[in-house]
């Protein structure tokens, strides 16, 4: 509903998208959703794009959420439960979410195409979806905690270590995984990602090696996470995208 008068205010009010134009009285103003403010009605469609970009920006927070969520609550309840150990230390997890809000917020920056249909929340696809891309980083995560338990027999210090930087390595590049409803690679992430996940890398990076709040560890730890994450978000996009477009998520 568009208007500009004060007998169109009841109308704004109650249309699911009320537009006031740009010569609107402030009640017809007060009582529309949105305001235009230049002449004419061509800044709708500039209104549609922009919150179409705004939902997949959202989109991507709410599926990054999930996925976390999901992969983090089961690996250490597999932890504790098969194997007896705590696979990360509380000071740690404290650090792990400080290190990922960089990167959270960095998502509402970020670069977005508006969808080329009306977008709506449907939170069972959602589900859904961040499931099956939880599903593959559990896999990874649970077989760095085996690689360095079984295979490297890192005493628990080290392993609780690694399996932080792990968390942090891949929970950045899930963000990256679920931006694109196809595949990873097909868009430019935003410049503030881009230097929040750059920073956080850094930093773990030099805690980790200087030993800082955590047992130490060497370099080339940090560089054959780097290639697992890699090799996680090339078998993950396997995965998410015939499981995104079969949720409906574009």
């Amino acid at each position: 509903m568009t208007g500009d008068g004060v007998n169109d205010a009841p109308a704004l009010r109650q249309a699911e998208v009320g537009i006031a134009v740009a010569t609107a009285t402030d009640v017809a103003k007060a009582a529309a959703g949105l305001v235009l403010t230049r002449s004419g009605l061509v800044n709708i469609v500039t209104a549609v794009e922009v919150s179409r970009r705004i939902h997949q920006r959202m989109l991507t927070y709410t599926l990054n959420k999930i996925v976390k969520t999901f992969e983090l609550s089961l690996l250490l309840t597999l932890g504790l439960i098969v194997g007896g150990i705590f696979v990360t230390t509380p000071l740690l997890i404290v650090l792990l979410l400080f290190a990922n809000d960089f990167v959270t917020m960095a998502v509402a920056t970020d670069q977005a195409r508006a969808a080329p249909t009306p977008d709506r929340w449907e939170v069972h696809a959602l589900v859904l979806a961040a499931l099956g891309v939880s599903g593959v980083l559990l896999g990874f995560s649970s077989g760095v905690v085996w690689a360095g338990w079984r295979v490297w027999h890192l005493p628990l210090p080290t392993l609780q270590t690694v399996v932080f930087l792990w968390l942090v390595v891949g929970m950045q590049a899930t963000v990256y995984l679920v931006r694109e409803r196809g595949p990873w690679w097909r868009s430019r992430p935003g410049r503030w990602l881009v230097a929040s996940t750059v920073g956080d890398l850094a930093a773990v990076s030099l805690l980790a090696t200087r030993g800082w709040l955590m047992a130490p560890v060497g370099p080339g730890i940090i560089g054959a996470l780097l290639v697992v994450a890699a090799a996680y978000m090339i078998v993950a996009d396997l995965v998410k995208v015939p499981v995104f477009r079969a949720c409906g998520l574009r």
